[in-house]
């Protein structure tokens, strides 16, 4: 199992350095990969948890964070696609992988906050079709010597496209979200699922169904990756696990990552959801040390 760490740059910290330091430190314990969330504007539960305190940008924060690791993964949990505009967000990523040395993982969502969606002039209603079309259009990009579309939304032809990516044939494209859509989704265009807040049993229900939905589209499943976020905290006394999965002491987190594991999850997403810069970097210490090298 691999196990990535969510940096707080959206818990509105006035010192850029907290944020940077997360990263770095998630690298020097061991941690696989880091990962930044993505939002524009402070509405909703966003404005509820903030109100104007800072949310730093996603992509500039994990490019300062690649700037300053050699080792870890970076990776999005999730981009909203319908915010943004497919080519230059296939060039932003494209750059970000060839000045990481191919360290990017793309994860990328539809969006569920329509204030914000209506703010920045998305169409709320055709925002599943327009993060289609962007996968579509970013991989062509990444892979097409003479990149061309024609679609809903966008449309080129008679044009290059550089840099490309290092990996190829692009960074691997997660698809976040557990509607029927968003399944469909991951087992007809996505390299992997990245859901959000899954029980284990929902968990299995829902990749058998991107499996069976994957066979249907002419894919092999085995090639669609699982890559699950949740909720982390290392505990002094059992918990009853109704909060998450990946909160208890540390038998029982090691007992919960074999149940993962045999489901068929490659790594784990961890965030630690607050504004506490002492008690983040207390549970990576607590989880680098009992968990990532506790028992083999």
């Amino acid at each position: 199992m691999k196990f990535g760490f969510i940096i707080p740059h959206n818990f509105g910290l006035d010192d850029p350095d907290d944020v940077l330091n997360i990263g770095k430190r998630a690298e020097e314990l061991g941690f696989d990969s880091v990962w930044v969330n993505h939002h524009i504007l402070n509405v909703g539960y966003i404005f509820d948890r903030l109100g104007s305190k800072p949310y730093y940008d996603a992509i500039t924060v994990l490019t300062w964070v690649a700037a300053h690791t050699e080792r870890v993964r970076l990776g999005t949990t999730v981009l909203v696609l319908p915010y943004l505009n497919p080519l230059v967000l296939a060039k932003t990523l494209a750059t970000v992988d060839v000045m990481s040395k191919g360290r990017l993982n793309v994860g990328v969502g539809v969006g569920a906050l329509k204030p914000e969606s209506d703010a920045l002039g998305s169409t709320f209603e055709t925002r599943g079709r327009y993060a289609d079309e962007s996968i579509k259009i970013m991989r062509e990009l990444w892979e097409s010597e003479d990149p061309e579309f024609d679609g809903e939304f966008f449309s080129f032809s008679g044009v290059k496209f550089s840099p490309k990516p290092i990996q190829k044939p692009g960074p691997p494209i997660l698809i976040g979200g557990a509607s029927r859509a968003a399944l469909r989704r991951v087992a007809t265009l996505g390299d992997g699922w990245h859901p959000i807040r899954q029980s284990i049993a929902d968990l299995k229900q829902n990749i058998a169904t991107i499996h069976r939905l994957a066979e249907e589209a002419g894919r092999d499943p085995s090639e669609i990756t699982v890559t699950v976020r949740t909720e982390l905290d290392v505990l002094d006394s059992r918990s009853d696990g109704t909060e998450s999965p990946m909160i208890g002491t540390a038998d029982q987190l090691l007992a919960t990552i074999e149940q993962y594991e045999e489901i068929g999850v490659s790594e784990l997403v961890l965030s630690v959801s607050t504004d506490d810069v002492e008690r983040i970097q207390r549970t990576q210490d607590r989880f680098a040390a009992q968990v990532i090298h506790g028992p083999s």
